[in-house]
């Protein structure tokens, strides 16, 4: 069996991740490369079950690695873990919120003009399943924007295609503040306090370098209470064994998706401590600085990127996004084309190095 060191430093992140001996791997606004530690985390744990079945004791190691996910997402987003639930995914987080809202005709949820399909398929949801206004106004525009009958903002903390901030005002505001942290979480640093946010709802597989199907969303304890909990089931419920008397977990529990494998879960929790080791403040200024780079290397070869917050992202311009993605694939380079638009998404980790920058702008120009 392999040991690994518990110990990661910045200069030694990159070794981590063996997709980066083949590939410049600029996809974590996707998904993020996956560390070799987590994958063999997930096989020991199948590699338990093949050997002791699961039983009892199966049951207490995914409860065992489930609390220690949740540590670990908690303090990735700066809060406590009773205010954490796990989730499969950003999307699912989103949809407990605004669903749990309760919202209906006369009341308005107020979005930006560049959300993703992950949070404008719940708005879609509120619009069409419960008569709910929808409005959407620029991202920088939020703060201003409210009205007396809207009652929820939702909104990307870090924009899908942009790499722009939410607006700071945003803390100000009166009525809830959801985020969409699917570009935020893991990227840059997230303090859901000082953000001022209601709820947050993070992915595990983007810049947390999990496996797909793992996320996280903060909810506050004030609005906690607010919000219905139509989906129970025995991992949301305080004492399954009431029968129709159970009831929710009193803290953010009770908004845990219905089921999380042990190997899941197991890699999930390895591949942050892969970053947290390395050390947070350390990843998010490596991983900006770098990206920062990257847009003036490519407004030097004539690619100038589009507007950008100081994150993670970096858009530009192609003349056919679709096919020089794959041929930028075919050379080793693995980016995005965001559907719909002009550019190409280059998404910069910690993990990345000056020569995958350069791989990059060299490929496009061949």
């Amino acid at each position: 069996m392999k040991v690994f060191s518990p110990f990661v430093s910045l200069p030694g992140l990159r070794d981590e991740f063996p997709v980066l001996g083949a590939a410049a791997y600029l996809n974590a606004g996707t998904d993020g490369p996956l560390p070799a530690r987590a994958a063999h985390a997930a096989e020991r744990e199948l590699e338990r079950e093949l050997g002791e079945g699961r039983s009892q004791a199966h049951f207490e190691r995914r409860r065992e690695l489930t609390d220690a996910l949740r540590r670990a997402y908690a303090a990735a987003l700066g809060a406590q873990p009773a205010d954490v639930a796990l989730t499969t995914c950003t999307s699912e987080g989103i949809a407990q919120v605004i669903g749990g809202l309760e919202l209906g005709p006369g009341d308005e949820i107020l979005t930006s003009d560049e959300e993703h399909p992950g949070l404008l398929g719940a708005l879609s949801a509120a619009r069409e399943l419960r008569g709910v206004s929808v409005r959407e106004v620029p991202l920088g525009a939020l703060a201003s924007a409210v009205r007396p009958h809207t009652r929820l903002v939702a909104c990307s903390h870090v924009g899908w295609v942009s790499g722009s901030y939410a607006p700071a005002e945003l803390a100000q505001l009166e009525i809830p503040v959801l985020l969409d942290g699917a570009q935020g979480v893991g990227a840059v640093h997230v303090d859901v306090h000082a953000l001022g946010c209601d709820a947050y709802a993070g992915a595990g597989q983007k810049w947390l370098c999990g496996p797909d199907g793992t996320g996280m969303l903060y909810v506050s304890p004030a609005l906690r209470e607010r919000l219905a909990v139509e989906r129970r089931g025995y991992a949301n419920l305080a004492d399954p064994n009431d029968g129709l008397d159970a009831r929710v977990h009193p803290d953010a529990r009770r908004f845990d998706t219905f089921s999380l494998g042990a190997e899941t879960t197991a890699c999930a929790l390895a591949s942050v401590e892969v970053l947290s080791s390395a050390g947070w403040p350390a990843v998010h200024e490596h991983a900006r600085t770098l990206a920062a780079r990257l847009a003036r290397m490519l407004a030097e070869q004539g690619r100038k990127p589009a507007p950008r917050g100081e994150t993670t992202l970096v858009s530009f311009p192609s003349p056919d996004p679709p096919a020089e993605r794959a041929k930028l694939a075919e050379h080793g380079v693995i980016v995005r084309n965001i559907p719909g638009r002009p550019w190409l998404r280059a998404s910069v980790g910690a993990w990345n190095d000056e020569a995958d920058l350069a791989r990059l702008v060299e490929t496009l120009d061949r």
